[in-house]
């Protein structure tokens, strides 16, 4: 039956025409975002456990920054002591001299002097950004280590630095020089270890942060090579669909020919 007011076959074609526009329209949007879930009306699951990744990648970017002020303050101080230590053994060495008779121990004993007032001064220069741990007063530090997930609120992880008063080393005598000598390099020992616990938490975050870049573009980021091909395959669909209601549409012109 041929009907004026019912075009069939222009309704299936246009039906078609706004499904083929729409997903065009979708892979487009894919295209330009380079996502294939931007927004949780494109798959609600996806989008929810994305954005919860990305914002704990926040988190992991906070705490690596924290862990980079961590290492460097450290190194600063394990610099210090280190610098310290070898001084302190030439002061021990001048004392032990000292002992010989028939030397100048007043000429010894200003060196002795001045090297003593060099390791005062690399306790208090040894700061970064106002963090000193070897200077009289110097505070311990704390270094953000991690947050731990779903666990009670403020909960983290931290690294703590003791901080070591080489400000106040004393070399006063050869027992003395060599009990100081004894805590400089336990607390060079204990800031090492520290260091490398920092630096292996940084290492390790760093790669955290990646495998979770990996699994938010896993559910989220669109295939381009298959986005091009769908591109083009919705492109030709498109304009056989404009074909095909352009063709049905003229079906109702052949009516008037049964009235000429």
């Amino acid at each position: 039956m041929a009907s004026l007011l019912t075009n069939t076959s222009a309704m299936t074609a246009l039906q078609t025409l706004s499904q083929t526009n729409k997903n065009l329209a979708t892979t487009q949007n894919r295209i330009a975002t380079g996502q294939r879930v931007s927004t949780a009306s494109d798959n609600a699951a996806y989008w929810s456990i994305a954005t919860g990744m990305k914002a704990q990648n926040s988190v992991n970017q906070a705490v690596k920054e924290s862990l980079g002020f961590g290492s460097a303050v450290v190194d600063v101080a394990y610099t210090g002591i280190e610098e310290a230590i070898k001084l302190g053994e030439k002061i021990l060495a001048k004392l032990v001299s000292n002992e010989q008779g028939g030397i100048d121990t007043g000429a010894t004993d200003k060196e002795i002097t001045a090297l003593t007032e060099q390791i005062a001064q690399i306790a208090k220069s040894a700061d970064f950004e106002g963090q000193n741990l070897l200077k009289t007063g110097g505070a311990d530090l704390e270094v953000l280590a991690g947050k731990v997930k779903d666990s009670a609120a403020g909960a983290v992880d931290k690294i703590t630095v003791a901080a070591y008063d080489l400000e106040a080393a004393d070399f006063a005598d050869i027992a003395t020089a060599e009990a100081t000598l004894k805590s400089m390099r336990e607390a060079a020992a204990d800031m090492g270890a520290a260091k490398i616990r920092i630096d292996s938490q940084l290492e390790f975050t760093s790669k955290l942060m990646d495998a979770v870049d990996r699994g938010v573009g896993s559910l989220v980021d669109a295939d381009m090579n298959a986005e091009s091909a769908r591109l083009a395959a919705l492109q030709t669909q498109q304009q056989l669909g404009i074909q095909a209601l352009s063709i049905a549409n003229q079906s109702s012109q052949a009516i008037l020919s049964l009235f000429r």
